[in-house]
């Protein structure tokens, strides 16, 4: 880190990556502060008085603030935010925990980004990668925050799953494989309701990149072709598709995922990958383009996709009640997500969905809906909003309020051979605390029906 003796940082939030970010400061002698306009939970004050270090809580104070010389934020603080405005105009330097992390370590950093697709990504490429027996941790986004890996391990590989929040504020961050998974609409409230400025956002991975890094990037997706074809910068750019041919990365063609690049040839069947759905091809293909780079052989690749696990909530077939299959997809928060989990849908569904309303434009899977949608459970606190949209497409269309009423109501109405789908296509805060809760929900009733429902015979 750039002049780290008598170094000081203001860190403002006490969530997992503003701890992450004290524990990481105070391990390297760099002098924090710590800052949240909440209450603070008191074994949390406990922890940052064993680092050595100050806090306030209940207010953020710009005078105490600005003696410090860099600012990091927690990514749910939003640049528009008064306090950041004015620690700007009083010429502060704001950062990211990302940024801050990254200066700490001299690892490989895979960066994937992403509206959809960014955790199982990140989960499949750390799996390949440690079953090949690389040194390989995974942060960000999903499990630890990076300040907090770094702490307590010095991996060669660190593959982040990274938010458009998170990359907000990255300065000089710059990983050696990035992956732009897809832009599509989300958080656009954080954004003004512009997607260009959600798009920029995510393109904040990119843009530090230069020759010898390498770049994965949807091929398929308008947004980010279009922010290719602006760039000039010298690294090295492979494409996944699934829509056409491409002799530089990897493409789907009847029934085979088609790995062509400078470092290999392979075609692998679609039956030996272990995630189904055409937005999974995306995801595969990257996570085994990213091992590609790193030279792991292709039948080490091909061992790990066979006992990989993918995550809770993402397309998880939780069982079936009667031979009827219900599918947890929780982690679809916006309409893309949903696109992907329709599509990928063989029998009429029974589809529950709602909760938070992000501006959603559910244009994009009206045809969808109409042709593989029967049922409708809205589960949310307002519901006008896919009432309004879907009310003339589908057969039946009911309001819930809880997790146990969707699968009640899913359980008389889903008929042989359908298929019952939470695929909410909105955020989870109106009746859950987040998005784990609701599929968690979802399915302890599921498995409680399922109980009742077929008991198991002595």
């Amino acid at each position: 880190m750039k002049k780290i003796k008598n170094h000081s940082i203001a860190i403002l939030g006490s969530g997992e990556s503003g701890i992450g970010a004290l524990r990481l400061a105070t391990k390297h002698g760099v002098k924090a502060f710590l800052s949240d306009s909440k209450t603070i939970p008191v074994h949390k004050q406990r922890l940052i008085e064993s680092l050595g270090a100050s806090f306030e809580e209940g207010t953020h104070t710009i005078e105490e603030l600005v003696k410090y010389d860099e600012i990091i934020k927690s990514p749910g603080i939003p640049d528009s935010a008064t306090i950041i405005s004015e620690l700007v105009k009083a010429g502060k330097t704001v950062i990211s925990e990302i940024e801050f992390a990254s200066r700490f370590t001299k690892a490989k950093i895979i960066g994937i980004t992403g509206s959809n697709g960014k955790t199982t990504t990140t989960l499949l490429t750390t799996h390949i990668l440690k079953e090949a027996g690389i040194n390989v941790a995974s942060a960000g986004n999903v499990g630890n925050s990076f300040s907090d890996l770094l702490v307590d391990q010095n991996p060669d590989v660190i593959v982040l799953e990274l938010s458009s929040f998170q990359l907000d504020g990255i300065i000089d961050f710059r990983p050696d494989i990035a992956i732009v998974l897809n832009i599509t609409p989300d958080h656009l409230d954080r954004y003004a309701y512009d997607i260009d400025l959600y798009a920029d956002a995510k393109w904040r991975l990119v843009r530090n990149m230069s020759e010898g890094d390498y770049l994965i990037v949807n091929g398929d997706d308008q947004m980010i072709s279009d922010r290719v074809s602006k760039d000039s910068s010298s690294y090295e750019k492979v494409e996944i598709t699934t829509r056409s041919k491409t002799n530089n990365g990897a493409y789907f063609l009847e029934g085979y995922l088609i790995f062509d690049c400078e470092k290999i040839i392979q075609i692998v069947p679609i039956e030996d990958l272990p995630l189904l759905g055409r937005h999974n091809q995306y995801n595969q293909m990257a996570a085994i383009l990213s091992a590609i780079q790193l030279e792991v052989p292709f039948a080490e690749i091909m061992k790990a996709l066979a006992s990989f696990k993918n995550a809770p909530h993402r397309m998880e077939l939780i069982g079936y009640i009667q031979d009827i299959p219900y599918i947890n997809d929780s982690k679809a928060t916006n309409v893309d997500a949903v696109y992907y989990a329709l599509d990928a849908m063989t029998k009429p569904v029974v589809w529950i969905a709602g909760g938070v309303n992000k501006g959603n434009d559910y244009s994009q899977i009206k045809n969808l809906v109409v042709n593989k949608v029967n049922t409708i459970i809205c589960l949310g606190s307002d519901n006008e909003h896919l009432i309004d949209e879907f009310k003339n497409d589908v057969n039946q269309l009911i309001q819930v309020n809880s997790a146990k009423d969707a699968v009640a109501r899913a359980f008389d109405l889903a008929l042989p051979g359908e298929v019952v789908l939470l695929s909410p296509a909105c955020a989870s805060f109106d009746l859950f605390d987040n998005f784990e809760q609701r599929g968690d929900l979802f399915r302890e009733e599921v498995l409680k029906m399922k109980r009742i429902k077929e008991p198991v015979k002595a």
